[in-house]
């Protein structure tokens, strides 16, 4: 499958004297999008599997030099590691002390390539060195789903509406893909078996063989009871975005429950990119991560198409239900700020008017972002917002074309991955 990480992949190959460390959630893509990448771009690729790999850890034990290391990892694989044309891969990479082992290839003179793969960056976050490249890879937003598609043209057509900001002439046919992609979401074995018009019944349980991976994730939280907590917190998601205040609220887990119980388990699932956080803001100045209020915030799931499988819908439930549709599109939208790089934050005042997105470019421009339905005659939110707060150009994502109009910027929910380039 085509990915976006495939042209990250490349920058890094120009400048790789530090190893990159790729970290995502399982089933992502992360293993096949390197080995791809390794075989259109070297000349071998050799791969180890750190899982229970006793003779890898000892290796790493006794040899604190890196042309040892090479010669002892040569020989482990059957295969020669060559300076430069060789892509060396280390995956399912759970131990810190494997990463720090590799500090000697973390430097302006390292000639060997080398991507270290994990699932559980919590267990890294302790290794602060400067000798790696961080890259996160998430699931598939909606430009790689268009990329898969066989509708590479749209993508062109959004990008160029975005830029000029003129309606984009295929409109429906952008927003009938946006729908089936709220259904399919981004993981690709799940997008593959859509490509290759497999049954709703087989797609839905490809879901939930993904949503018991990702529970199975949370075995490696520090306490056993933080497993079941995880867990707990993972079944609610759902139930809790439908509400009318989105916020997430402890009670809703199980009578009692309280935030101390579970700030454990969310900030593991958090950091391991299961889940993503959004916080309300108490005031809207720059910089937003100093306003933001640490016990007022939002859960979404990793996924759209994961998310529609927690909530239980199906398409007739998708097409008439407009709360769960716009569940569905607030979630996506998440999804999609973080993999663009942007924490997420939301604005909410007393009287309940609330701005799903509060944005920070890279100049420090904040700017708002709503989410409204076709009727914009109810989408008073924002102008509540922008009378009370002196903030840059506001975004209305809508179900309609590209426009302007008094002052907003008006961009069809389908473009969002578009929004990069604030």
């Amino acid at each position: 499958m085509e990915r976006k990480i495939y042209s990250e992949l490349l920058k890094w190959k120009k400048n790789p004297q530090k190893p990159l460390l790729l970290y995502g959630s399982k089933q992502v893509g992360k293993t096949y999008s390197v080995i791809d990448f390794g075989n259109k771009n070297y000349k071998n690729v050799v791969y180890f599997n750190t899982e229970n790999n006793k003779e890898l850890v000892d290796i790493f034990k006794r040899e604190k030099i890196s042309d040892k290391i090479i010669s002892k990892l040569s020989y482990l694989a059957g295969e020669t590691i060559f300076k430069e044309v060789t892509l060396i891969i280390f995956d399912n990479v759970n131990d810190a002390n494997l990463v720090k082992a590799l500090k000697p290839f973390g430097n302006a003179d390292n000639l060997y390539h080398i991507v270290i793969i994990t699932s559980r960056k919590e267990n890294l976050a302790k290794f602060k060195g400067e000798e790696l490249y961080f890259k996160a890879m998430y699931p598939m937003d909606f430009e790689e789903f268009l990329m898969n598609t066989d509708k590479k043209q749209l993508i062109n057509f959004i990008k160029e509406s975005y830029l000029n900001f003129t309606p984009m002439p295929f409109h429906q046919i952008a927003l009938e893909s946006y729908n089936d992609f709220l259904i399919t979401g981004g993981y690709p074995e799940v997008v593959e078996a859509y490509i290759n018009r497999k049954s709703d019944l087989i797609i839905e349980s490809i879901k939930q063989k993904i949503i018991d991976i990702i529970k199975r994730e949370t075995i490696d939280t520090v306490n056993l009871i933080d497993v079941q907590r995880s867990n707990e917190v993972l079944n609610s998601l759902a139930s809790q975005l439908l509400k009318d205040n989105k916020k997430f609220q402890y009670g809703n887990i199980k009578k009692g429950s309280r935030s101390k119980d579970y700030e454990a388990s969310i900030k593991y699932l958090g950091v391991n990119s299961l889940i993503h956080r959004s916080f309300k803001l108490e005031d809207v100045k720059s910089p937003l991560s100093s306003y933001k209020e640490a016990d007022s915030f939002k859960l979404y799931p990793n996924d759209v198409g994961i998310l529609y499988t927690m909530l239980h819908a199906n398409k007739m439930k998708f097409m008439n239900d407009k709360n769960i549709h716009k569940t569905l599109v607030e979630a996506n939208i998440a999804n999609t700020l973080v993999n663009l790089g942007y924490s997420l934050y939301y604005y909410q005042s007393e009287g309940k008017t609330e701005i799903s997105f509060i944005l920070q470019n890279k100049m420090g421009e904040i700017i708002p972002l709503e989410i409204v339905n076709m009727d914009l005659s109810k989408a008073k939110a924002l102008s509540m917002f922008m009378s009370k707060f002196k903030v840059g150009m506001p975004i209305r994502l809508t179900e309609d074309n590209f426009m302007k109009k008094k002052n907003i910027k008006y961009i069809p929910i389908y473009a969002a991955f578009c929004l990069k380039e604030l």
